[in-house]
């Protein structure tokens, strides 16, 4: 498999897809492939949904370093709703330096909760249609760069065959 684009080498691809070609059951891969994502990017929280056509709701497939408490609340988030929710709508990246003091209105109010300052969510795209999600986040103060925004793209459509049910 090539890189999913030509001008993009994400530092991690050939990790990522040794780890996706290494025949374990998806929530190993996704595991792996997130604890990955989350040292190349720094970052100690992350989450991979997929997104159920049906119902319009993202589904929590894999998880880092979130408090227990909001497992629930991240479990299943309708399109439009939160950050991931935002992502699937939009079909496009949405970045916050802090999600602390963010005052837009697109992160939930539970999303506070996480400790969570720097954050990236990624739509996971399999032939241009959004499949699910990916998002990183620090507790630091950060303002993720475009070309981490590539990065967190490439890696997404990586994980893009994993992403469907």
């Amino acid at each position: 498999m090539n890189p999913p684009h030509e001008s993009v080498q994400l530092p991690i691809y050939d990790q990522l897809q040794a780890l996706l070609q290494a025949g374990e059951p998806r929530e190993i891969l996704l595991a792996s492939a997130l604890s990955s994502l989350l040292r190349q990017f720094n970052s100690e929280t992350g989450t991979i949904h997929w997104l159920d056509p049906k119902g319009q709701l993202l589904k929590l497939l894999a998880q880092q370093g979130l408090p227990p408490q909001l497992l629930d609340v991240v479990s299943t988030i309708p399109v439009g709703k939160g950050i991931a929710g935002q992502v699937a709508a939009q079909n496009r990246p949405v970045t916050m330096c802090n999600l602390q003091t963010d005052t837009t209105g697109v992160a939930q109010p539970g999303a506070r909760q996480t400790g969570v300052g720097g954050t990236l969510c990624v739509p996971i795209r399999r032939d241009g249609v959004v499949v699910g999600t990916l998002g990183v986040g620090t507790r630091r103060e950060y303002e993720y760069t475009v070309q981490e925004t590539v990065w967190l793209e490439a890696a997404g459509q990586l994980l893009a065959p994993l992403c469907e049910e």
